[in-house]
């Protein structure tokens, strides 16, 4: 066999492989029947990808069970699923006050889950990368894994992350929320802006082809899935948004286009509170402790400053819906984020801005359930959708040295 011929046969076996193995990551257990019809391969090249997807540690031969399997004449089928020991995923919500780590099977089954308050600007770019590694690890140990059973780590950060996982430059804040966490973390790891991650969860879990998601707590950014494609830009900044600032007229002093919701929230409240000239139900709390909770809490009672502040949340919220469906004809804007859970109110009075009457076709505004967790959830599902694609190009546990 010249070498031509070997690289040829090689890459027809990666390529049954790679087929049979995707076909695999969505079963549990299957016959060689099924992946057959699955693949369109012939039988005796299932049975041998199968053997060798065996050696190679990614599937295991079932037994039990046998005769539920049988083929009508002749010996049991051979049937498979995918070992679980192969490998996990890990994802992880590197955000500027907290990190949320999941690790999650090869079907996107969540084994378990670390959550750390931190101050990302006491640590440090080093100091954060320590303090993920070392969540990573406990969250690993408390389901009797280690660094070596991890395929993929995909980490979202609050800043814009380009197709080589950089952030640009001129700004310390970007620089320092995209710490270095491919270059430093254990095994592969793919870097993404935590909006876009929440985008890819919420479309995992409600599929649209023209959608914005919106992560709008501490601060605000967008993912914005069009014709089914996420949208990254150059610079993968496609989704903060900065031309709302031009389209601001006479924009408060504090009023930051990178404030969300929950920052806006708390900033209005803390600096009205004493000065607003009716009652309010926000006096009877410590300035300094007012949060956006406490402030969607008080609306929904029927606080007037509360009140207030919901309705200028609303009248922003409601600017975004329109200047996204008049530009990139988005059909539906999801309010992702802890902040999710107590958005209603501001949903609503932004629903009663929108022009119905302007012959436009204007989105649907909804808040997320997936609530903390959409960025980690995204996390899980990009890595995922990696193994998926290209299986071959991860090692199961099996063959690491």
């Amino acid at each position: 066999m010249d070498g031509t011929t070997a690289s040829s046969t090689q890459l027809l076996r990666q390529i049954n492989s790679e087929a049979l193995l995707r076909f695999a990551l969505q079963e549990q257990v299957f016959t060689a029947g099924e992946a057959m019809a699955a693949t369109g391969l012939t039988r005796a090249t299932v049975l041998g990808v199968c053997d060798g997807l065996v050696d190679a540690g990614w599937l295991e031969e079932v037994n039990d069970g046998a005769e539920a399997g049988r083929a009508p004449k002749g010996r049991p089928a051979r049937r498979y699923q995918l070992r679980e020991a192969a490998g996990v995923v890990v994802g992880l919500d590197a955000g500027e006050s907290h990190f949320t780590v999941i690790v999650a099977d090869l079907r996107g089954r969540e084994l378990g889950k670390r959550r750390r308050s931190i101050d990302s600007h006491a640590l440090g770019r080093a100091g954060r990368v320590r303090s993920a590694r070392e969540l990573i690890r406990l969250a690993l140990a408390d389901v009797g894994r280690d660094a070596d059973d991890v395929l993929l780590t995909v980490v979202g950060v609050p800043a814009p992350v380009d197709a080589e996982g950089r952030s640009p430059g001129g700004g310390e804040f970007w620089q320092l929320m995209n710490s270095g966490f491919d270059q430093d973390l254990q095994g592969k790891v793919l870097v993404e802006n935590d909006a876009n991650l929440a985008a890819i969860a919420e479309q995992a879990q409600q599929p649209s082809a023209n959608v914005a998601t919106l992560l709008s707590g501490e601060r605000f950014g967008a993912g914005l899935i069009v014709d089914g494609r996420l949208l990254r830009g150059r610079r993968g900044g496609a989704g903060e948004m900065r031309f709302l600032d031009i389209l601001a007229d006479n924009k408060p002093d504090d009023e930051g286009i990178s404030d969300g919701f929950g920052a806006l929230a708390r900033k209005w409240a803390r600096k009205r509170v004493h000065s607003y000239e009716g009652t309010t139900s926000l006096r009877r709390l410590p300035e300094d402790g007012i949060n956006a909770e406490d402030v969607f809490q008080a609306a929904r009672e029927g606080d007037p400053l509360a009140g207030d502040i919901i309705a200028r949340l609303g009248v922003r919220l409601a600017r975004i819906a329109v200047v996204l469906s008049s530009l990139l004809d988005i059909e539906r804007v999801v309010i992702a984020g802890g902040i999710a859970r107590g958005i209603d109110p501001v949903l609503e009075h932004a629903r009663s801005l929108l022009p119905v009457d302007s012959g436009l076709p204007l989105p649907e505004l909804v808040a997320s359930s997936l609530g903390a967790d959409a960025v980690v959830q995204g996390a899980i599902e990009s890595a995922l959708t990696g193994i998926r694609h290209e299986p071959m190009a991860f090692l199961p546990r099996a063959l690491q040295p």
